[in-house]
Order: structure tokens, then C-alpha cells, then sequence
């Protein structure tokens, strides 16, 4: 996990920190609330694909031909 260099301790601070001067007290609940549609939105989303994949039948194998056998 280290290879991605994840911020941690302060420089969370300041990201929340220049988050909410850019958008203001007012506009943060606004922005969460949009957040947390948006991510409801997703898993409902990957939760449909998911019963998509179940539901569909498994691929069957080509059969052989004389060609395959050659090579």
C-alpha cells in the first residue's frame, strides 16, 4: 500500500481544510449529500451487475477444430 502514498495524519487536516474554504460551511452538507447519492447510486449499480453475472449462463468451450490440432 505504500507504492500509492496514501495521505495520512496532517495533510488530511489540510485537505479538509482547503475543501472547506473552497466550498464554504454552507455548501458541505449540500456536497454530502450528493456524495452519499452518488455512492448508493454505485453499489446499487455493482450490486445489479453482480446478479447480471449469476444469472447468466456460464460460456460454453469452443469444440476443437482440425486448425487447433496442428498448431
Amino acid at each position: 500500500m505504500a507504492a500509492f502514498l496514501l495521505p495520512g495524519g496532517w495533510e488530511i487536516w489540510a485537505i479538509l481544510a482547503v475543501v472547506l474554504l473552497l466550498f464554504g460551511p454552507t455548501q458541505l452538507p449540500k456536497l454530502a449529500k450528493m456524495f452519499g447519492k452518488s455512492a448508493k447510486a454505485l453499489k446499487d449499480g455493482m450490486d445489479a451487475g453482480m446478479k447480471e453475472d449469476e444469472e447468466a449462463p456460464a460460456p460454453q468451450k469452443a469444440a476443437k477444430t482440425e486448425d487447433d490440432a496442428e498448431e
